[in-house]
């Protein structure tokens, strides 16, 4: 179902200027995520557009933004920078929905940013972070580095994240979960990639891969307090 989609722009901070977001905001929305894209994408790229419409179908609004390097077709930021986008965009999300709670994360390095962001302070109004595929490692370099900083995070976590995810191995992420307990939940997508491509021969569930994940949003999200 194809839902109206609303355009703006913000800025990323002073040095960078102004970067562009999408906003979907279905009738009767329960929350709103600020949603960050890929390390090598924009917000514009298929997986988190079908991310946003499918949550837009549970009730949960979505404002996805670019960060000033693929706005702009640069080289990819600091994480200075990166962590500040994320700052101003959950300030453009309070702005314009300040009645609905507010959600953050992202898809791959969209959601890592912004935990690093929220690991180095508290993101204002934010009451939980969602993980599309935290990228727990390099593809190839099995580890578990990059979630260090989560313990310096002090909100719900959901994790999403594919059997067959080769930015984090289940054996590894299943581990730092547990440790972050009751923080942390865990949701596992049976036959799902990192960029939610399904082995349809290895995956028991009829349900579409992205109408699960947004069920489990919702769910997730409902139950914060």
């Amino acid at each position: 179902m194809a839902h109206d989609v609303d355009e703006l722009k913000f800025q990323a901070t002073p040095e960078k200027g102004d970067v562009s977001a999408l906003v979907i905001r279905p009738k009767g929305a329960t929350h709103l995520l600020v949603l960050g894209h890929g390390a090598s994408t924009t917000m514009r790229h298929a997986t988190l557009q079908t991310i946003a419409e499918r949550l837009a179908e549970v009730g949960v609004a979505t404002l996805r933004y670019n960060f000033p390097y693929s706005e702009h077709g640069k080289g990819r930021d600091s994480q200075a920078v990166c962590t500040a986008t994320i700052r101003a965009a959950v300030a453009t999300a309070r702005k314009l929905a300040p009645r609905l709670p507010l959600l953050a994360g992202g898809h791959s390095f969209g959601g890592r940013m912004t935990s690093t962001a929220a690991a180095e302070s508290p993101l204002e109004g934010v009451r939980g972070l969602v993980f599309f595929s935290f990228p727990l490692h390099p593809a190839g370099k099995p580890g578990t580095e990059r979630a260090d900083h989560l313990d310096s995070v002090d909100l719900p976590l959901l994790f999403l994240s594919g059997t067959r995810d080769d930015l984090a191995e289940m054996d590894l992420l299943q581990p730092v979960c547990e440790r972050l307990k009751p923080r942390a939940t865990l949701h596992v997508l049976e036959a799902a990639d990192h960029g939610y491509k399904v082995l349809k021969r290895e995956r028991k569930s009829p349900e579409d891969v992205f109408v699960e994940m947004a069920r489990v949003v919702h769910d997730w999200a409902s139950n914060l307090g």
